[in-house]
């Protein structure tokens, strides 16, 4: 059985070079551990998904372009994430305003090919399927 997430959750990415914390408006209501819930729809990038440092994906094109004027030499920038589906698979079981709750199994796709995870729930009492 998975963790519920909440706000304070900490993410890393596999592009990424540091971990990240979900931030969580409580548009929902529900908390967990006096901290708001996360839903599957909390992937908006840098409202809910915060850079991860510097970015090393070869099909970002900030990442390609300074590649290219470095002779070829992998030339990692600035992360920008772009994350534009909701985090999958979500609860089976647990829905918070319609949407399935987010759970520390749940993982996020980035248009660069990165894939974003879960590594810390941000609360550990609360678990969910």
């Amino acid at each position: 059985m998975s963790q519920q997430v909440c706000m304070g959750a900490t993410m890393k990415c596999s592009f990424g070079t540091t971990s990240a914390e979900l931030i969580v408006l409580p548009k929902n209501r529900v908390m967990v551990n006096n901290m708001p819930a996360a839903t599957v729809l909390d992937n908006i990038p840098l409202v809910n998904i915060l850079p991860f440092g510097i970015c090393s994906s070869k099909i970002n094109p900030m990442v390609a372009a300074a590649t290219s004027t470095a002779s070829g030499i992998l030339t990692p920038t600035p992360c920008i994430p772009q994350t534009e589906t909701p985090w999958s698979p979500g609860s089976a079981t647990v829905m918070l305003a319609n949407i399935p709750a987010l759970n520390s199994s749940c993982y996020l796709n980035c248009v660069w090919g990165g894939v974003i995870t879960v590594i810390d729930a941000g609360q550990v009492d609360c678990k969910v399927n």
